[in-house]
């Protein structure tokens, strides 16, 4: 029991003691997908929310302990203000370990289109329909938020959630 709990505390100390991993360098984004999830009906009227699916590869030389990703949404109209942010946890204490690479993650806005009337498809055909973006931003541990990437949110209809 002292000897795990020696174990334990030496592997805490020397990843305090490394140097923090730079996540614009250390993380790379894979397998992005972006587009239209058709969230059903609300209030008799039919949803659509922007989606975005990817993979996280710990391309550092470190392991990523709680590791944490936050999908930021915006209308490109609007890209100063912030339509919807959705956090997903990525990585517990265990970590991404170096070279390693995350399950598909999806992140679906809550907010977002409802039209009556109309089709989905029709939805996104709409004159008034406004395009967005998804900004995909990391951290860990105590590691502040780095902006990994942008990507826009495509015109094309998801039926289902991607796996």
């Amino acid at each position: 029991m002292r000897r795990g709990a020696c174990a334990l505390f030496l592997s805490i100390l020397a990843w305090g003691c490394a140097p923090p991993v730079d996540l614009t360098k250390g993380l790379q984004v894979e397998n992005v997908s972006t587009g239209w999830f058709d969230a059903g009906l609300v209030n008799g009227q039919n949803k659509l929310v922007p989606s975005v699916s990817f993979t996280l590869k710990n391309v550092s030389d470190q392991n990523l302990p709680v590791l944490q990703v936050q999908a930021t949404f915006r209308r490109i109209t609007e890209a100063q203000e912030v339509w919807q942010t959705e956090f997903k946890s990525v990585a517990g204490s265990e970590g991404l370990a170096p070279g390693a690479t995350t399950r598909a993650l999806v992140v679906n806005s809550t907010i977002g289109y409802t039209g009556s009337g109309e089709s989905r498809e029709d939805m996104l055909k709409n004159s008034h329909f406004v395009d967005a973006e998804v900004e995909l931003l990391a951290k860990y541990g105590s590691v502040q938020w780095k902006s990994l990437a942008k990507y826009p949110v495509a015109r094309r209809l998801l039926t289902k959630a991607p796996s």
